[in-house]
C-alpha cells in the first residue's frame, strides 16, 4: 500500500524514506527561485533541506516560480502535495529516498502582480535561476546578451508587465529601488561561463532598453554571483513514478532521480545575506572560473562526446553508451587527447581524477539518464561546451580532429535519421533551422558551419573546416562505427 505524498502523510511514509526533521511551519521565504525543474529540486532544494535538517537558516525558504507554460502543470502538481518533492539518489550498489520540504510556496505563472509583488518583499533577500543555457538570450557566436530578442523587445515595450525571468527581475528591483529598499542577490544556476555576468547583462542589458538609471543602478547595487552546479539529473517519466510507488511506496507526481553526486562552488557574493550553506557542503570562494571551465568542457563537453554517436547508433540510455566499448573509449581519448590539456586545474584539483569520477558518474546503471536529453539544445550547448575548446587549441596551433567530429556527430544527428533509419524526433528550439543546413551539408559541409550565429570565426578557420568536413564526410561515407575508429586509431 503506497502512501500519497502530502504533509499530514509525512508521519506515516514507508520505512527508509527520510522525512524533513523540521516542522514546515517554522519556514519563512527568503529565496524565490525562477524555474523550478528537476535540477533544481535535486540541487538547490536539496542543499537548502540539508541546512534545515541541521536546524540552521529557517528564514531562507524556497519560493517557487515560473515563465513558462509547462511551469503552470509543475506549480498544480506540487501544490496538491503540499509543495513537497521525493528525491531519490541511485547508485549501482544502493539507493537513498527522502522527502524534501525547502520549498514552501509557488507563484502562480503569469501572474505578473503576485510576482513583482512576492520580488518586491524585504524577505526576499535572493532570487534565484534555473532556465536552462538557452534561457539567457545570448547570441551563440558571442555569448553575449542579444538585445534584438523578440521576448526582450517586448519586454523593454511593457516593462510593468514583463514576460521573461529578467523583466520580472529588473520590474522587482525597480520597485524594490522605489520603496527604499536594499536589492536582492541574484543568483544563476545554470550551466553557462561565468554565469553571473551572463545574469547581470540579461538583466541590465534589457532595462537600458527602457529604463538607463535603472540599469545603472543594478550594476551598482546588485550582486550576480557566479557559481557553479554539477548532479546529473534525468528527467521524470512515469517510469520513475511507477519505480518509485512500487520499489518504495511513495506516490508522488513529480518525484526526481538522480545521483548521489552533488557540488556547488559559488562566488561569496551576498551583500543582502545568505543561508550558511558551507555547513551543507557549498564550497563559497573569490573565483569560480576555475571550477566551472572544469565541469563545463569535461562533464558537459564530454556529454556531448557520447550524445551524439549513441544518437544514431539507437541508444537510449546514458549507461548503455558508457557500455559500449568504442563510445566510451572515445570519450576517454578525447577527454586525454584534447580538452584536458586546454583546461587549468581549479587547487588542489587532479584533472585526470576528476575525468575518471565524471566518466564513472556516466556509467551509473541506476540513473536512467537518456540519450535524448544529452542531445537537446545542441544549438546553446555546443557554443557553450565544445567550440570554446575548439578555439583554445587552435590558438595554440594544435589538433581538433576529435572537437570537431563531436560537431560533425551532432551536424549528422541533425539530419533527422538515425543509422538505422529512425526518425530522430526534433530535440532542439532551433530544430527546423538545424535540420534545414544539416540536409545540404551531407554533400557540402560548409552549409553547417554556414550558422555563424553558432561558429562565429570557426566557420571560416581553415583548419577547423577541414577537420569538420573530413569527419563528416566520413561519417556519411563510412559511418559512425568506421569514423570513430579512424580518430581512436589516429588516422583522422
Amino acid at each position: 500500500m503506497s502512501v500519497k505524498l502530502s504533509i499530514a502523510a509525512l508521519g506515516r511514509l514507508p520505512a527508509g524514506v527520510a522525512a524533513p526533521k523540521y516542522q514546515r511551519s517554522d519556514l519563512r521565504a527568503g529565496i524565490v527561485h525562477i524555474g523550478v525543474g528537476n535540477f533544481h529540486r535535486a540541487h538547490q532544494a536539496v542543499y537548502l533541506d540539508d541546512l534545515f535538517n541541521a536546524g540552521h537558516d529557517h528564514d531562507w525558504a524556497l519560493v517557487g516560480a515560473g515563465v513558462r507554460e509547462p511551469d503552470v502543470d509543475m506549480r498544480a502538481k506540487l501544490e496538491a502535495q503540499d509543495w513537497l518533492t521525493t528525491v531519490v539518489e541511485q547508485e549501482a550498489g544502493a539507493s537513498t529516498v527522502r522527502v524534501t520540504g525547502a520549498m514552501i510556496g509557488f507563484v502562480p505563472p503569469f501572474d505578473v502582480e503576485a510576482m513583482l509583488s512576492r520580488l518586491a518583499s524585504p524577505e526576499i533577500r535572493i532570487v534565484s535561476l534555473t532556465v536552462t543555457e538557452g534561457g539567457y538570450y545570448i547570441s551563440p557566436a558571442t555569448q553575449r546578451f542579444d538585445p534584438a530578442h523578440p521576448d526582450i523587445a517586448y519586454d523593454a515595450a511593457h516593462e510593468e508587465a514583463p514576460k521573461t525571468a529578467f523583466g520580472l527581475i529588473a520590474a522587482g528591483l525597480k520597485r524594490r529601488r522605489a520603496a527604499g529598499l536594499a536589492p536582492f542577490t541574484v543568483m544563476s544556476c545554470d550551466n553557462i561561463p561565468g554565469n553571473g555576468h551572463v545574469t547581470e547583462n540579461a538583466v541590465a542589458g534589457l532595462a537600458e532598453l527602457s529604463d538607463p538609471e535603472l540599469a545603472q543602478w543594478i550594476r551598482a547595487n546588485v550582486a550576480f554571483p557566479n557559481s557553479m552546479v554539477d548532479r546529473i539529473t534525468p528527467a521524470t517519466t512515469d517510469r520513475e513514478r511507477a519505480i518509485l510507488r512500487d520499489s518504495y511506496g511513495v506516490e508522488d507526481a513529480w518525484p526526481v532521480f538522480c545521483e548521489a553526486f552533488r557540488q556547488w562552488v559559488v562566488e561569496d557574493k551576498f551583500p543582502a545575506g545568505r543561508p550558511g550553506l558551507e555547513k551543507a557542503g557549498v564550497t563559497f570562494t573569490a573565483d569560480v572560473a576555475p571550477y566551472e571551465l572544469m565541469k563545463i568542457r569535461i562533464l558537459n563537453g564530454g556529454h556531448a562526446a557520447i550524445a551524439y554517436p549513441a544518437g544514431l547508433l539507437d541508444i537510449h540510455f546514458v549507461h548503455e553508451a558508457m557500455e559500449d566499448g568504442q563510445i566510451a573509449t572515445f570519450l576517454e581519448t578525447l577527454e586525454k587527447r584534447e580538452i584536458l590539456p586546454v583546461v587549468p586545474p581549479p587547487p588542489g584539483v587532479d584533472l585526470e581524477a576528476y575525468r575518471r569520477k565524471v566518466a564513472e558518474r556516466f556509467a551509473n546503471p541506476k540513473i536512467g539518464d537518456t540519450i535524448s536529453r544529452l542531445c537537446l539544445d545542441g544549438s546553446n550547448r555546443q557554443p557553450k561546451f565544445i567550440l570554446p575548446t575548439v578555439r583554445d587549441r587552435i590558438a595554440g596551433g594544435a589538433s581538433v580532429a576529435g572537437l570537431a567530429l563531436v560537431s560533425a556527430l551532432w551536424c549528422r544527428y541533425c539530419y533527422g535519421e538515425s543509422e538505422s533509419g529512425k526518425v530522430i524526433p526534433p530535440n532542439d528550439p532551433s530544430w527546423d533551422r538545424l535540420q534545414a543546413a544539416a540536409r545540404p551539408a551531407r554533400s557540402d559541409p560548409r552549409a553547417f558551419l554556414a550558422m555563424r550565429d553558432i561558429f562565429g570565426v570557426l566557420a571560416d578557420h581553415p583548419a577547423y573546416v577541414a577537420a569538420f568536413s573530413g569527419a563528416l564526410g566520413a561519417l556519411w561515407s563510412k559511418g559512425v562505427r568506421a569514423t570513430l575508429a579512424d580518430y581512436l586509431d589516429g588516422k583522422a
